[in-house]
């Protein structure tokens, strides 16, 4: 009984969505904030998982994505104890792995992903790495097209899908709760302590760090990884030594003078100190690429950058009213609103855009 008011609630949907054909704009601005939640919780990369459910569902658009609420094509498999439907695949009446929701296919994606033996090796690349992993995926068997990778990458560049990635990063590193391991190395706790049990080494802006829960000492820190409490303090622009009051990031090794990523927006006031931890760059660096003071906590929604900045060196007049904004890799619609003073729904209607998705190399209009 439970199976047919599960297929009824498909075949309901279905039904519904008949000549409502999805673009891929569509599928993206539908799906990004749950492939930035798993990649917060489990480490796969935003826009990897949503290229992956676009190629998958064909926008959408599939039989079997509408049949099942499958984004990724994952097929049963031995251990599948759930719902599940047939389908026509590599042959005939193959069996799918069928699911209440999207969020539930999200989900057992990423857990197929994080459990499997023969991915492991993925979450050791730089969630950035997209090309990486489009050709990992492929190399691992994930799909038996010869073409699965390049397609992957195509889509990821098309509709510049790393925005979504770099939203994730800049998730993790705010909130302290969550690590995405570009470094999956699991460090062995003490034999008189338990606080390093669950310390691993991650990559911040490709410098070592550790992420460290409140109450560790930071001489426990220096003395597990063999470096000097002076140098630790050094790494960290930390005056004194101590016991940490909050979950934070603690590098091991020097920090970078500036990021890969242009910029930030804060989504909550921040210190100076705090911003440059979790962007993994110099305090004193950061100071130079900003108006800040040293000692000032900086409001929420403010534009941070991490590198310097000549003056518009992606802008070109265009005319006395308005100019005209190039769209680079990884940035979304909200950044660029706010580097330009003017809000999101004002860039919306100035380009006639109909979502947030934005295209690497795109020109926007900007009325100042």
């Amino acid at each position: 009984m439970a199976k047919s008011i599960f297929f009824f609630i498909f075949l309901a949907s279905s039904l519904s969505s008949m000549g409502q054909k999805m673009t891929p704009e569509d599928y993206v601005s539908k799906y990004k904030d749950l492939a930035i939640t798993e990649m917060e919780r489990s480490g796969v990369p935003a826009a990897i998982t949503l290229a992956q459910g676009i190629l998958e569902t064909q926008a959408g658009n599939s039989d079997l994505f509408k049949q099942s609420n499958n984004h990724f094509g994952i097929k049963c498999k031995s251990d599948w104890t759930g719902p599940s439907v047939t389908h026509d695949d590599d042959a005939a009446n193959e069996c799918f792995r069928a699911y209440s929701s999207s969020a539930d296919s999200y989900k057992d994606h990423s857990d197929f992903l994080r459990n499997s033996g023969r991915y492991s090796f993925l979450f050791k690349l730089d969630p950035t790495d997209y090309k990486g992993w489009a050709y990992g995926l492929k190399k691992a068997g994930y799909a038996t097209s010869s073409t699965y990778a390049n397609t992957l990458i195509k889509y990821v560049e098309k509709y510049n899908l790393e925005q979504y990635t770099m939203q994730g990063l800049r998730r993790v590193s705010n909130n302290g709760d969550a690590e995405v391991a570009t470094q999956d190395q699991t460090i062995n706790p003490s034999t008189n302590s338990n606080e390093t049990s669950d310390w691993k080494i991650i990559l911040v802006n490709q410098s070592s760090a550790v992420h460290v829960p409140a109450g560790t000492s930071l001489l426990a820190i220096a003395t597990r990884y063999n470096i000097r409490l002076s140098k630790l303090l050094e790494f960290n622009e930390l005056a004194n030594d101590g016991i940490l009051n909050r979950a934070q990031i603690i590098f091991l090794e020097k920090k970078s003078s500036q990021s890969t990523t242009p910029y930030i927006t804060t989504s909550s006031p921040e210190s100076i100190h705090d911003i440059a931890q979790a962007n993994g760059i110099l305090t004193a660096s950061l100071l130079s690429y900003n108006s800040f003071a040293a000692d000032e906590i900086v409001a929420a929604n403010s534009t941070v950058y991490l590198q310097p900045h000549p003056a518009e060196s992606n802008s070109e007049t265009a005319g006395t009213d308005a100019m005209t904004h190039t769209v680079e890799p990884k940035e979304g619609l909200y950044a660029i609103a706010r580097k330009y003073g003017v809000s999101v729904p004002q860039l919306k209607a100035w380009n006639q855009l109909q979502s947030d998705n934005l295209q690497i190399g795109q020109k926007l209009v900007i009325y100042k």
